[in-house]
C-alpha cells in the first residue's frame, strides 16, 4: 500500500569563495561531520544533499575522509547529491552561457567524484527568473525545488503547495517542488512532535503526494547556539527517531524517487522572485522600513491570510541600484565573461586551451554570490569576500590578457561602458596595472587592479542607511558595557564592540580616487570627515574627456569647469600609464581660472581597499619611512611630499609622492553591519587626502604632479620563495 505521504528532506551546505579556513573548519566540525554521524545510525532515513563547488573544492583538500563518508552514503542509496552552478552564483547575476557552463561543469564533476548520476539541483538563494527553466533543463537537469512563496505569487492557493510541477521556456521542460515554509521553520526550531503533526495533517488532507523541505545545513550546529540544540540535545536524534516511528503513513524519498514514483501536480509559470526575506532586503532601505511598518499593521488584521500572497517586495536584480559595488562586480565579471566568450575560439586559444580553462575556472568563481548582496548578514559588507571577488576576476583577466597576445612591458587605453549607465568609462591597462576612470562621474579612479597581487584596490564600501541601524540608535549607549571577551546584549541586539551607535555614519560621495574637493579654508579634518565644508561641484561633476595613446604611454585627459565659490575654475586631471613604470600611475593636475590673490583650499582624495586594518604590520609611514600608525589612524599630518600605506601581509607598498608638499589627512571608513555574532564596526578602506591652501598670482594657474607607486616585490619574493621550497 503506498504511503499517505512522502516527505523530502534536503540540506544545502555552502561556504562563500574566499572566506577563512577557519569558518569552514568550523562549519565542518560543529554541522556537516556530526550531520552525518547522526545520519550513519538512521540507513531507512535519506537525504538530499547539496555542497557548493566552493565548499566541496575545501573539503576535498582539508577533509577527504568526509568525501569518503558521502560516498558511501551515496552507493548505499541513502544520499541524493544535488548539482547546481558550480560556484554557487546567482543566475540573475550572470550570463546564459556560464549558467550553463557552470551547472554542465558541477554536474561533470559530480558524477565523476561520487560515481553518480546527477538530476537535480539547487538553486542559489532561490533567485529565480521564469527564463531560466530553459537555461537549466539545457544544462542537463530535470528538477529543482524553489520556495513555496514563489508559487503562491504565481497564484496557487494553500491547498496547491505541495507535490511539484512542471514548468517550461522555450519548449525545455522542468520539474519544480514546492519548499514548504512552515517546515522551514519547525526544522530544526520546533519540537520534533510539532513537525510530525503538521506532517500528519499534510497526509490526511492530501494523501499519497508528497512534502519538501530544504535548507541550509549550517543551522544544524553552525549557526550561533545550534550545536548544542542540535546535538547536545539531541534534537536530529529524536527528528529521525519520530520519522521512523510514524513509517507506517510516512515515507522518506528522495527527489529521484518522488520524481519516478509521482506524477507531477501539473504545469506552472513562477514570477521573478527568491525567498521572502531576500525580497524584503532588495527594496531600497526607505521603502523596506515602509513595507516591514506596513506588513506588520496588514498582519495585525483577520484577512491576513487571504492578502498575504498577494503581497510581495522586491526583485533581487536591485541590489545592483542599492549597491553601486555590487554593481560594479557584476559588471567587472561580465566584461571578462564577454572577453572569454569572444577569445575562447580564436587560433590562440586552440593553441592555449589551458589559459581558457583557467580563465573560466576563475570568472566563475568570481561570480560567486554571496558578496554581490546584503540583507540580515554580511555578505556585500565583508570585505575579504569582495577582494576574493576581485582576485579571480583579476587571474581571469590576466589569462586572457595572454591570450590576446600581451606580453612584456605594454600599455593599453579604452573607451566603453563599463558599468552600464549609458556613460562612457575609461579602462587604462599594462602589464601590472589596471584602472577604470568615470568621467561622468567626477572623474573618479573607482578601480584599481594590481595585477602581481591580484587585489583590488579600490573595492571600498560606502557606509550608507540600513534598517537596522535603528537598532543600534535605540540601544545607543548599552553597546559600551562590551569587553574584548563578552558580547553586551541589550534587548536582543548583540554587540561585538563598544560604542558603535556613535560609529553610525554616512558617505556624501563614492569612497574612491581621484574625488576633486574644494574646501572652505576653516575646514578642517574633523569637518572633512563628516562630509562638510565642500563649496565646490566638482566631487560629482561631469569631466570632458580625451585618450591619448603611444605605443609605451597612454593618458587620460579629463577636463571641467566648474564654479569654486563666487568664481569658475577649471581643472584638468591627466591620468598615464608608462610601459616603462609599469608599477606606477601618474597623475598630473592644472587649475586654471583661480582668483587673484585669494586663497583657495584644494584637497584630492585617495581610498585604499584590500589594505586590512587592525594588525601591526599594516601602516603609514612618511617621507623618511618612519611609521605612522597603523591604517586605521586619524591624523592630520604638516605638509610633506610624501606618504606610503604597507601590507605586510598582501606584500604590497603603495605610496604617493606630490610635486608640491600637501597638508595630509588620514581616516578610516568604517561601516555598521549586521553578522550572525552580532554588530560590528567592519574597516572598508583607509582614505588619504593631500590638501593645499593655494594663493594663485596673475597667471591664475597652479598644478601639481601625483605619483602612486605600487611596489609587489615583497610578494613576488616571497612566492619565489615558495616556489624555491615546493621545487
Amino acid at each position: 500500500m503506498p504511503p499517505s505521504l512522502r516527505l523530502i528532506f534536503a540540506v544545502h551546505n555552502h561556504q562563500p569563495v574566499g572566506n577563512f579556513d577557519g569558518v569552514f573548519a568550523q562549519a565542518c566540525r560543529d554541522a556537516y561531520e556530526p550531520f552525518l554521524d547522526v545520519l550513519a545510525d538512521y540507513p531507512d532515513v535519506p537525504v538530499v544533499l547539496h555542497t557548493s563547488g566552493s565548499l566541496l573544492e575545501w573539503l576535498e583538500v582539508h577533509r577527504p575522509d568526509y568525501i569518503s563518508r558521502v560516498q558511501e552514503f551515496v552507493q548505499r542509496g541513502q544520499i541524493e547529491i544535488l548539482g547546481g552552478p558550480y560556484y554557487e552564483p546567482i543566475l540573475a547575476a550572470i550570463p546564459k552561457r556560464d549558467r550553463i557552463g557552470q551547472i554542465k561543469a558541477y554536474t561533470e564533476h559530480l558524477n565523476r567524484l561520487f560515481s553518480t548520476q546527477i538530476r537535480g539541483m539547487w538553486v542559489p538563494e532561490r533567485v529565480w527568473e521564469p527564463n531560466f527553466a530553459g537555461d537549466i533543463a539545457a544544462a542537463g537537469i530535470e528538477y529543482t525545488m524553489l520556495d513555496d512563496s514563489h508559487f503562491r505569487w504565481a497564484g496557487l492557493a494553500p491547498d496547491k503547495l505541495h507535490g511539484y510541477y512542471l514548468t517550461e521556456d522555450d519548449g525545455q521542460l522542468l520539474k519544480i517542488f514546492p519548499d514548504d515554509e512552515t517546515l522551514r521553520y519547525t526544522v530544526p526550531w520546533a519540537e520534533p512532535e510539532e513537525t510530525i503533526k503538521y506532517l500528519r495533517k499534510m497526509a490526511d488532507q492530501f494523501p499519497g503526494t508528497v512534502v519538501s523541505v530544504g535548507d541550509d545545513g549550517e543551522k544544524f550546529g553552525s549557526w550561533p547556539g545550534t550545536f548544542d540544540h542540535v546535538y547536545g540535545r539531541n534534537w536530529l536524534r529524536r527528528f529521525f527517531d519520530i520519522l521512523m516511528e510514524n513509517r507506517d503513513w510516512l515515507q522518506m524519498v528522495t527527489m529521484a524517487q518522488a520524481v519516478d514514483q509521482v506524477p507531477p501536480l501539473g504545469k506552472v509559470y513562477l514570477p521573478n522572485a527568491s525567498y521572502r526575506e531576500m525580497t524584503e532586503w532588495a527594496l531600497p532601505t526607505d521603502q523596506q522600513i515602509v513595507y516591514q511598518e506596513t506588513k506588520t499593521e496588514l498582519q495585525k488584521q483577520d484577512d491576513w491570510p487571504q492578502i498575504q500572497p498577494f503581497f510581495r517586495a522586491g526583485f533581487w536584480r536591485n541590489f545592483l541600484v542599492k549597491y553601486p559595488e555590487a554593481n560594479d562586480m557584476y559588471c567587472r565579471s561580465r566584461e571578462v565573461s564577454d572577453r572569454l566568450a569572444q577569445l575562447e575560439n580564436t587560433p590562440a586559444a586552440q593553441e592555449h586551451p589551458e589559459l581558457v580553462r583557467l580563465a573560466r575556472i576563475e570568472l566563475h568563481r568570481g561570480q560567486c554570490n554571496c558578496p554581490y548582496w546584503h540583507g540580515a548578514f554580511g555578505g556585500l559588507y565583508l570585505p575579504h569576500l569582495r577582494n576574493a571577488i576581485y582576485r579571480h576576476l583579476i587571474a581571469a583577466d590576466a589569462a586572457l590578457e595572454k591570450l590576446s597576445g600581451h606580453t612584456g612591458r605594454w600599455v593599453s587605453i579604452a573607451a566603453d561602458d563599463y558599468n552600464l549607465d549609458a556613460r562612457k568609462e575609461i579602462r587604462i591597462a599594462g602589464d601590472r596595472l589596471v584602472g577604470y576612470l568615470a568621467p561622468a562621474r567626477g572623474g573618479h579612479l573607482y578601480e584599481l587592479d594590481v595585477r602581481s597581487a591580484r587585489v583590488n584596490l579600490l573595492a571600498t564600501l560606502n557606509r550608507r542607511p540600513e534598517p537596522y541601524h535603528q537598532k543600534v540608535l535605540d540601544a545607543a549607549g548599552a553597546s559600551d558595557d562590551v569587553d574584548d571577551v563578552a558580547f553586551n546584549t541589550h534587548e536582543g541586539v548583540r554587540f561585538k564592540q563598544a560604542g558603535l551607535d556613535r560609529a553610525i555614519a554616512y558617505d556624501r560621495w563614492p569612497r574612491k580616487s581621484l574625488v576633486d574637493h574644494f574646501l572652505r579654508n576653516d575646514v578642517d579634518l574633523d569637518t572633512f570627515r563628516l562630509g562638510n565644508g565642500g563649496i565646490g561641484d566638482f566631487v560629482l561633476g561631469v569631466y570632458e574627456t580625451k585618450l591619448r595613446q603611444s605605443a609605451t604611454r597612454v593618458e587620460a585627459v579629463m577636463r571641467r569647469e566648474g564654479r569654486v565659490g563666487d568664481h569658475w575654475v577649471t581643472l584638468t586631471k591627466t591620468v598615464s600609464l608608462d610601459a616603462s613604470a609599469g608599477g606606477q600611475l601618474e597623475m598630473l593636475y592644472e587649475l586654471d581660472g583661480l582668483p587673484v590673490g585669494e586663497t583657495v583650499h584644494f584637497a584630492i582624495e585617495f581610498n585604499f581597499a584590500a589594505m586590512a586594518a587592525g594588525a601591526d604590520d599594516r601602516y603609514y609611514y612618511d617621507v623618511t619611512g618612519r611609521q605612522l600608525g597603523p591604517l586605521e589612524t586619524i591624523q592630520s599630518l604638516a605638509e610633506s611630499d610624501r606618504i606610503g600605506l604597507v601590507d605586510e601581509w598582501l606584500g604590497l607598498d603603495a605610496s604617493l609622492d606630490l610635486s608640491k608638499p600637501a597638508g595630509i589627512w588620514t581616516f578610516p571608513i568604517q561601516t555598521v553591519s549586521q553578522s550572525e555574532g552580532g554588530f560590528e564596526l567592519v574597516h572598508q578602506s583607509s582614505a588619504v587626502v593631500p590638501h593645499w591652501h593655494i594663493t594663485a598670482d596673475e597667471s591664475r594657474k597652479w598644478s601639481t604632479r601625483i605619483q602612486l607607486t605600487l611596489d609587489t616585490s615583497i610578494a613576488q619574493a616571497r612566492q619565489l620563495s615558495e616556489m624555491a621550497v615546493r621545487g
